[in-house]
């Protein structure tokens, strides 16, 4: 269904480590961290995910609502969010930031992901993609922010790192670029993770 709404809606398909995530991980509340137009939130709440999509760009937060309202999907609550803040209100089973990290500011980056973690429910998920800039694989393109070697596998130093590498990608408009990709389970135990 959620494929065929995102075709009528003229979106591209989920991101593939969406589609691959939502194999692994049960429905739960979810987060899609910079959601642009839908298309993963679209996706997770065809899987039976409660889906809150935020994005800081008003304009793709009013297009996913429109989808959402004509379509009557009650499992995706759109909200304009600057992700920059590191300020989560509510605590999340999984939370996806696809190709999002390298357009916020640098700065911001490692208090995101803290507040990505701190508000991960124990035994939660976080998938992150984002590009990388690498010796041996220099970023061709002019993104705010990018990875260097091993650092998100560093950040998320003491979760179980159920899908990890740092392999060789191709963006939409064709440039080849070095990402990092990760599915990340949080402890299920009662502590709380410092990064």
């Amino acid at each position: 269904m959620t494929s065929d709404l995102n075709s009528r809606y003229g979106l591209n398909p989920a991101h593939s480590e969406v589609v691959e995530a939502g194999q692994t991980i049960a429905p739960c509340s979810a987060l899609d961290m910079g959601c642009s137009s839908g298309r993963n939130a679209l996706y997770l709440s065809g899987l039976g995910f409660d889906v809150t999509a935020v994005d800081s760009n008003p304009g793709a937060i009013n297009s996913l609502q429109q989808i959402v309202d004509a379509e009557g999907i009650t499992n995706v609550k759109p909200r304009v969010y600057d992700i920059n803040s590191a300020a989560l209100d509510a605590d999340y089973g999984f939370i996806a930031c696809t190709v999002t990290l390298m357009f916020l500011n640098p700065a911001s980056v490692p208090a995101v992901l803290a507040d990505m973690q701190a508000h991960t429910q124990p035994g939660g998920y976080n998938l992150i993609v984002c590009a990388m800039n690498t010796q041996q694989h220099p970023c061709p393109m002019p993104f705010p922010f990018t990875l260097e070697e091993d650092q998100l596998r560093e950040a998320y130093n003491g979760w179980e790192l159920v899908k990890y590498n740092e392999d060789l990608g191709t963006m939409h408009n064709g440039a080849q670029l070095q990402f990092a990709t990760m599915l990340a389970r949080k402890p299920a135990s009662s502590e709380r993770f410092i990064p």
